[in-house]
């Protein structure tokens, strides 16, 4: 199977940050401690969509408080995090999967995307995650769900991608401290497609919230500018505007990452500019 040229990142440890060979990359950690949350244990919230299947299925989720930053015993931990509270002043939706190549090649049908489409690197479109897209083009793919629909889509804020991605645990990963096997597409996480593509959406089971693939497969681009600490980052879970906005937050890790990049802490800064095969997005709309 063709391997394509895509981003090498090392993972380090303790005081050091990942580094990303071809184009900067910082990482450090961030821990979801605690969550009081109207969804942790109980039935996993409904889906809905705003339009017919070209639109992303929507989860929403209600507003909540939680603990941003890392205790000194995660492992991996980055010391430069600082604990702080967080709460999620509004309920939000968040998109049920990664947006996928049919969801996008649906957009540019349209008129809309400007028309960009993105290389799958030949393993095929349909419902795979879309890749080979920087942060303008995710933006853009927002900005086209919402004329279709009249509702307010974008993305995701740093803070609203953890409350998320955790699901109302506080492990390591959502499916428990332990990295397992088989519980997402990475390096090393015993699949088919372990360092060598992405999977198809939904191949792997859903967090507490149903939320798909909120570990590996592709690393997900988030609206937040990149900050090394969070001294001064919002507190009532919105985006954070300011820092070094040419490069993004990145969340999730992905099939050519190790376990590490899989936490619900782990992040990282990346050129917003810069299109990857490992890289796609997931929508959020407000209410």
């Amino acid at each position: 199977m063709r391997r394509p040229a895509r981003s090498r990142i090392a993972l380090l440890t303790g005081r050091e940050l990942m580094k990303l060979i071809r184009i900067p990359l910082v990482l450090g950690s961030l821990l979801l401690s605690s969550v009081h949350c109207g969804l942790a244990g109980a039935q996993t919230p409904p889906s809905f969509r705003d339009c017919d299947d070209v639109c992303p299925e929507m989860v929403k989720l209600p507003s909540g408080r939680f603990t941003m930053g890392s205790p000194e015993s995660e492992p991996e931990r980055n010391p430069l995090e600082v604990q702080h509270s967080v709460a999620i002043a509004k309920s939000f939706a968040i998109g049920k999967y990664d947006v996928t190549f049919a969801q996008w090649d649906a957009c540019v049908a349209d008129g809309g995307c400007n028309g960009y489409k993105p290389a799958d690197e030949g393993w095929g479109r349909d419902n795979r995650p879309v890749i080979n897209v920087n942060l303008a083009d995710a933006r853009s793919y927002a900005a086209w769900l919402t004329r279709k629909t009249g509702k307010a889509y974008r993305l995701l804020s740093e803070a609203e991608w953890e409350y998320a991605a955790r699901g109302g645990t506080s492990t390591a990963y959502y499916w428990g401290d332990a990295a397992g096997q088989k519980h997402a597409n990475c390096k090393g996480c015993g699949t088919e497609w372990d360092d060598l593509q992405s999977s198809p959406v939904g191949t792997f089971p859903p967090n507490p919230f149903g939320l798909y693939d909120m570990a590996g497969n592709v690393w997900s681009w988030i609206a937040d500018c990149w900050n090394p600490r969070f001294d001064g980052a919002p507190v009532d879970g919105g985006a954070w505007e300011t820092g070094t906005c040419s490069q993004h937050v990145l969340r999730g890790g992905a099939y050519d990452h190790e376990f590490g990049p899989l936490r619900a802490a782990s992040r990282g800064g990346y050129d917003v500019t810069a299109r990857d095969s490992s890289i796609g997005f997931r929508i959020a709309r407000d209410f």
